[in-house]
């Protein structure tokens, strides 16, 4: 395309433009204890918004932002114009930095309020109107802009704006070392360590809480069984006598109340447990307010975030990978279901969780609680998804992980499944601890590696065999090795349908079935 189409209005100014603003509200957090992702009933808007047809999109854009605006724009001009290919390369090349720079700038603007372009600049990397054709144009302008779902995952502009404003922590970097010495944040952490203690109080609370329900109602149903009689023939006002099924309910009444008392005692430790969890919370809130509380807006972070967002962005495309920054019709080539918007990676968060129900869950004190990590969506060509932390550590209870989606790959599902697959890894390897070549997931993953003699990334190899065992085993494809095979059947089990269907169409998922119901009797698995 002649750069005349692109930028028509080179004669005017466009740094020197007023612009409508609003004001960007990051997603709500979620309650751990749901189950299941919303049901996505909303995808698109019916009427598209109308600022990619706006003409003054682009200087929207780049207003007040100084002079890296200014030479953005002119390597654009120069980029657009070369008919070298050697020169186009240079200025691509140039174009890189000076636009990261760009939105470095734009950036620490989500804490205030933020002009739709610099907004949606952030958000899908379109900086000017006319690089993208009229179709592209009104698929992204029908895209829902608030996190009405209420779910994790954020755009890059919403999780800047969170982790300036406080209400999500900023990324594990080696600067958390620096700031020991510096006393209020050695408080912060304290506070969240006690934080997580209090979350992880309440999870085993509730999950206690719902056993003694589930206790109740069973010593009830048997209470109604036993209660039931017939009258005897001949005598209307005698009736029968326990039958075997009543006389094993009276058996099993005995049993639960037995339970039912034990529950009373865990219970009783467990209220006493978040008690004083909730009084060392606020004790540490109090000292944190007396030194001066939380900072309104950190800037810093945000820069410090974004610094740890550009470096995930050169992962999730490799080296050999598309890093131009920018959306135009010369690179995006997604169709719209490999699009990574919101709502489309709901649904193939909430499709690998109907496979592997156990995705996102974690243990706390033998209970496995489900805790969908934070997604940080990002205008990039990558191909790969990545997890970034795998929870926080200053709080391994109940703090979600972090994983990191291109939005713009050749296969958006395989991408999130190999997000999905580094979170499995390294919240395995983070279990196992010291032990992790020797127990657990990792543990026999790595005996087979070793046993193969592979060489490479060991979490690399997993990931691939994650992503068939995803897309090919849980459809009766038999394609890992037999000893993978087994280690993630137990490890990283199918959900009860699956498994019921794959018995079926193979001796050797009907011989792991067995294995599971072998278990279950010897050791409850």
């Amino acid at each position: 395309m002649a750069q005349d189409d692109y930028f028509f209005d080179l004669d005017e100014d466009p740094f020197d433009t007023e612009t409508t603003t609003t004001e960007v509200v990051a997603g709500n957090d979620v309650d751990l204890s749901a189950q299941k992702f919303p049901e996505i009933t909303k995808r698109f808007e019916t009427i598209p918004h109308e600022h990619f047809s706006d003409p003054n999109y682009y200087k929207g854009a780049l207003a007040d932002e100084g002079d890296i605006a200014k030479r953005v724009h002119t390597l654009f001009q120069k980029y657009l114009g070369a008919t070298d290919p050697k020169d186009r390369g240079v200025f691509r090349q140039q174009i890189l930095s000076a636009y990261w720079e760009l939105l470095r700038g734009v950036a620490k603007k989500t804490v205030g309020k933020i002009s739709i372009p610099k907004k949606f600049m952030l958000r899908f990397n379109i900086l000017h109107h006319n690089f993208v054709n009229p179709e592209t144009k009104e698929f992204f302008a029908k895209l829902v802009i608030e996190n009405e779902l209420k779910v994790p995952v954020y755009y890059l502009d919403e999780w800047l704006r969170a982790v300036g404003m406080g209400t999500i922590k900023p990324s594990t970097t080696d600067e958390v070392k620096i700031a020991q010495s510096n006393h209020q944040m050695k408080l912060r952490q304290l506070l969240e360590k006690a934080s997580g203690k209090l979350d992880g109080a309440k999870t085993l609370l509730r999950g206690k809480g719902q056993e003694r329900s589930d206790l109740e109602a069973a010593i009830m149903d048997n209470i109604n069984s036993i209660t039931e009689h017939y009258p005897l023939e001949d005598f209307d006002d005698v009736f029968a006598n326990y039958t075997d099924a009543q006389k094993r309910s009276i058996a099993d009444i005995q049993e639960l109340l037995k339970c039912l008392l034990k529950n009373d005692r865990e219970l009783e430790i467990l209220i006493r447990d978040y008690r004083q969890a909730e009084m060392d919370v606020q004790t540490l809130q109090t000292k944190v307010a007396d030194e001066g509380g939380e900072a309104l807006v950190d800037l810093r972070a945000i820069d410090s975030e974004f610094d740890t967002v550009r470096q995930a962005a050169k992962m999730t495309i490799g080296r050999q990978g598309n890093h131009f920054p920018v959306m135009t019709n010369e690179y995006f080539r997604c169709g719209p279901n490999d699009i990574g918007y919101r709502e489309n990676i709901v649904s193939m968060l909430a499709k690998i969780e109907s496979i592997d129900p156990e995705a996102f869950c974690r243990v706390y004190r033998n209970r496995l609680n489900r805790i969908v990590p934070y997604v940080l969506l990002i205008p990039t060509y990558g191909d790969t998804g990545i997890c970034w932390e795998p929870f926080d550590k200053h709080n391994r209870a109940t703090s979600r992980g972090r994983i990191i989606i291109p939005m713009y790959p050749k296969n958006l599902y395989i991408a999130v499944l190999s997000a999905v697959a580094d979170l499995r890894w390294q919240v395995a390897k983070e279990k196992a601890s010291y032990y992790w070549m020797e127990e657990g997931l990792t543990g026999n993953y790595y005996q087979w590696f070793a046993g193969q003699r592979l060489k490479g990334d060991i979490k690399g190899y997993f990931i691939q065999d994650y992503i068939l065992w995803m897309t090919k085993e849980s459809e009766g494809v038999q394609k890992v090795d037999k000893d993978v095979r087994g280690a993630f059947w137990r490890y990283m089990p199918f959900s009860k349908e699956v498994k019921e269907k794959l018995k079926t169409r193979s001796y050797v998922y009907q011989e792991l079935y067995q294995r599971d119901l072998n278990r279950q009797m010897s050791d409850g698995y």
